[in-house]
């Protein structure tokens, strides 16, 4: 069932899941806990997602595109934010790469893994997964240069020794990149809203210079719908019959839609801190396994980006790709816009060395990760064929991650 037809979240489960997950989280929160407990916690943890995909599309619904992804992005990345920064508080000298390797996990996790699952669904429901060049391109040109601003740059900087900033070329990454966020921000939800909304999958196929826009295609077909149904007969006020599209349905009333934000900043509080809790266990794994310690960071973000990759698939499969495609593209934005900042800003009680840079085995994934992306995003439309190249692209991420 729909959860936007829903009457109120309060007689769902994702009521409960939420607060019993943040309770798990303040009973292990700073203790040793045994193998059982940690996978109680991880429990929660699991249902914690849920809820939050859950609450994150009554709100989509409610507010529309492209806010609802928006919500769901930054949540997710303020509270990421704050989980590296209290890691990096506690963990010493070791954790000296944990934003650099956290950052550009969730960029290849958002640019390759949700993207590629998320053509991968379009494609196979509909042959080819429609999309809008426009505002994806746009998204896509702010990541590339957020990350190479700031996981490149430093790497090739000579004020400092090995992969760092000096303190002003620090600050001047956390002002660029919090200015080219708010910019991304400004053109996604005002000026040019338009080129971020869904694309209808008959409204989608390429057009000659001068014709409208699908997004304007799609409001004008479905105008000319209603007129035709209004006087095709059967009586007045007879509607439509109603897609079966979730969106179609009737929003969520505004106290639905603020006691499901509640819920979401709730569950989402709960995932990253209940990921948090169950992190020593995972690098004590990691590290009786003989792993790098950068696989840590790719845990971490795999489990907080849970959320919206689960939400991202879902929406594909409603043939709304473009709001797939906001979700990946918005988090790898808001995770670099937003860290980098809170990071400058936090080096100044932090101490130890801040490694920012990539290596060479990094730094040519994320090229050929651009490159791919940008061939992708360009003709509007992926077919399964693009969707493999980059879940190939993920996979080669994760495999080098173990085995450098």
């Amino acid at each position: 069932m729909s959860t936007a037809t829903r009457k109120s979240p309060l007689t769902d489960w994702t009521l409960v899941v939420p607060v019993v997950a943040l309770v798990a989280l303040v009973f292990s929160w700073g203790r040793d806990l045994p193998s059982g407990v940690v996978a109680l916690v991880a429990l929660c943890l699991g249902g914690a997602v849920l809820a939050a995909v859950h609450h994150a599309e009554v709100v989509a619904h409610r507010v529309g595109e492209p806010f609802g992804s928006l919500v769901l992005a930054v949540a997710v990345t303020v509270i990421e934010v704050a989980l590296i920064v209290t890691l990096m508080a506690d963990g010493g000298p070791k954790t000296a790469s944990l934003a650099r390797d956290t950052v550009f996990a969730a960029v290849m996790i958002t640019c390759n893994g949700i993207v590629g699952l998320s053509l991968l669904v379009g494609a196979l429901r509909n042959r080819v997964a429609v999309f809008n060049a426009e505002g994806s391109g746009a998204a896509l040109a702010t990541v590339a240069t957020l990350a190479v601003l700031s996981l490149v740059l430093p790497t090739f900087t000579t004020s400092k020794p090995g992969p760092e900033f000096s303190t002003a070329q620090l600050a001047f990454a956390a002002v660029a990149s919090l200015s080219l966020y708010g910019v991304f921000i400004a053109v996604q939800t005002v000026r040019h809203r338009d080129y971020f909304l869904p694309v209808d999958t008959g409204a989608g196929r390429s057009r000659p210079a001068g014709a409208a826009s699908p997004s304007e295609a799609a409001t004008a077909l479905a105008s000319a719908s209603a007129l035709a149904s209004a006087s095709a007969g059967g009586g007045a006020g007879r509607a439509a019959p109603a897609p079966a599209d979730e969106d179609h349905a009737e929003p969520p009333s505004v106290r639905d839609a603020l006691i499901s934000l509640g819920l979401l900043l709730v569950a989402l509080v709960a995932v990253v801190g209940d990921a948090k809790a169950v992190s020593p266990t995972i690098e004590a794994g990691v590290e009786s396994a003989g792993l790098p310690n950068a696989v840590v960071g790719v845990i971490i973000a795999l489990l907080v980006l849970a959320p919206e990759t689960l939400a991202a698939v879902r929406a594909a499969r409603r043939d709304r790709v473009q709001t797939s495609l906001n979700l990946a593209y918005g988090s790898a934005i808001a995770s670099i816009g937003l860290t980098i900042p809170a990071i400058a800003l936090a080096s100044i009680w932090l101490s130890g060395p801040l490694l920012l840079g990539l290596g060479p085995i990094h730094m040519v994934l994320l090229a050929l990760t651009i490159v791919v992306s940008a061939l992708t995003i360009v003709p509007g439309r992926a077919t399964l064929l693009q969707a493999g190249v980059h879940l190939v692209l993920l996979a080669a991420y994760l495999f080098l991650a173990v085995s450098p």
